[in-house]
């Protein structure tokens, strides 16, 4: 069962700012701007760490789609 808890904390994993710069393409200062203008995906602080949702992450980028 050590397989199926370590599957299911990878699945709810959060994703640091360098996973979302990878998977949107864009360069971490483009993530720092777009929080300071209150755009772009949500995040949050954890401790001094800004923390993304991947099911936020992917909604947000859904909902760009022009």
């Amino acid at each position: 069962m050590a397989t199926a808890s370590a599957s299911a904390a990878a699945v709810d994993r959060l994703w640091t700012i360098d996973d979302v710069s990878a998977f949107l393409r864009v360069p971490i200062a483009t993530l720092y701007q777009w929080r300071h203008h209150r755009v772009g995906p949500p995040a949050f602080k954890v401790g001094r760490h800004l923390r993304y949702d991947p099911t936020a992450v992917r909604a947000w980028l859904v909902s760009q789609e022009a």
